[in-house]
């Protein structure tokens, strides 16, 4: 339909441009050592920047109405496809590691950046925005520690308690998130910020998100079965990854418009049961990430920064100053959140630190969740700008405070004495 008034060779430019400024940019910040993502944001927002150029041809064909829904398409299936990655290479035996701090460490980082997320909307916009605010508080929750992970492994500390402790809590921590989601953008279905929660829709609400987690586990268990068979009878097989994305779909499609709940979640879900303790979870796992970063999910990443560069210049002083306590509200909640819990369970003061520091840092879940609730009406697209900000200055304090935390110990370690003191060093 989108073709019989576009012709489809128009669409190849933006997507030519799109890809290669996105792989430019990538690379320019993944070398300073940042996410690729902020690359592919900014790509984004300097592509939008051509919105404000007066020449028609150009405007038609990066912002006409066909292409924008063509690039709406191609960025759900991108977002669809890293959250399936995501739940691929979750391991739930991780969390064996660390047993029940982990558990304290996560449910600390979830509650604490949550109430200062929710309370700093609430201040701004009015506490009787319950549920808007809410899911302002919830984008706080995301958490990414590929930077972190990168870090304590250059030091050598991946394996150290420390490390041990923030990879399981991430898992726990994804996992959490995601519910919460759900459970927000299910009840953005029924209603306004001033959404009744104890009228007969919420608890309808709340008994389709239970059964779409039952019905997707009862499948998903099924579907082990069915795969470690194939993977049996025919190892590193193309039908593999390829059933696997159409369960991925699928899983998606009935979340969304069965149950209510959002498509991620329905993605991301079906990457945990079909991912840890297949065989050919990592064969699965790099073709959905080849195929996803090679087109997909560059789109999905610009197309943020595309969409809305027009409203980047409606940002008004009160939301200027909302944004900027947005932001220390992101930092400061996992940081004294996770920390907190770190110290609970009887970390060090040092430990407890970076354990907060290592769960600080940001990346693509929290625009992930960010566009869901701009989707759904529950948060200003003004607020993109600020996430930008959170992933980048988090991605930059995290590896720089995380090597002075450990190298100022290492300097405080006493020098241990010579075994034979006395004698002459210097004799031959």
């Amino acid at each position: 339909m989108v073709f019989a008034i576009m012709e489809a060779y128009e669409l190849l430019l933006p997507l030519a441009v799109i890809l290669l400024f996105s792989k430019l940019m990538g690379l320019g910040t993944h070398k300073c050592g940042m996410p690729a993502v902020i690359g592919m944001l900014v790509a984004g927002i300097l592509i939008g920047l051509l919105k404000f150029i007066p020449w028609a041809p150009l405007q038609e064909a990066f912002f006409g109405d066909e292409v924008r829904f063509v690039l709406q398409v191609l960025s759900k299936i991108g977002v669809v496809l890293i959250m399936f990655s995501a739940g691929l290479g979750t391991d739930l035996k991780k969390l064996r590691q660390t047993g029940v701090a982990s558990l304290v460490i996560t449910a600390m980082g979830v509650a604490v950046p949550m109430f200062f997320g929710w309370l700093a909307a609430s201040v701004f916009f009015g506490f009787e925005n319950v549920l808007s605010n809410l899911f302002y508080g919830a984008i706080l929750t995301a958490t990414s520690v590929s930077v972190t992970v990168a870090v304590l492994k250059e030091m050598g500390k991946l394996d150290s308690k420390v490390g041990a402790s923030i990879i399981a809590a991430a898992v726990i921590d994804d996992v959490i998130g995601i519910i919460i989601l759900s459970v927000l953008t299910g009840f953005s279905s029924g209603g306004e910020g001033g959404w009744d929660w104890f009228s007969p829709n919420a608890g309808l609400v709340v008994i389709k998100i239970v059964v779409f987690f039952v019905a997707a586990i009862a499948v998903g268990v099924g579907l082990r079965k069915l795969f470690d068979l194939m993977e049996r009878r025919a190892p590193h097989n193309r039908r593999v990854p390829i059933i696997s994305l159409a369960t991925c779909f699928l899983y998606a499609y009935v979340a969304e418009k069965v149950f209510g709940v959002a498509d991620i979640t329905g993605a991301y879900i079906a990457g945990i049961l079909l991912g840890g303790t297949l065989s050919e979870t990592p064969y699965v796992e790099s073709k959905v990430d080849t195929m996803g970063y090679l087109i997909f999910s560059p789109i999905f990443f610009a197309n943020i920064g595309i969409s809305n560069i027009e409203y980047f210049s409606r940002i008004d002083l009160q939301f200027l100053a909302f944004g900027a306590v947005f932001v220390v509200a992101a930092l400061a909640g996992k940081l004294i959140g996770c920390g907190t819990g770190a110290k609970i369970c009887k970390f060090s003061w040092n430990d407890s630190f970076r354990v907060g520091l290592g769960m600080m840092v940001r990346a693509e879940v929290v625009l992930i969740c960010t566009d869901k609730g701009v989707q759904n009406g529950l948060v200003e697209p003004g607020i993109y700008p600020f996430i930008i900000l959170i992933i980048l200055i988090s991605s930059i304090l995290t590896p720089i405070l995380l090597k002075w935390s450990y190298r100022r110990e290492e300097k405080k370690k006493p020098i241990p004495a010579p075994e034979h003191w006395g004698e002459d060093f210097d004799a031959r």
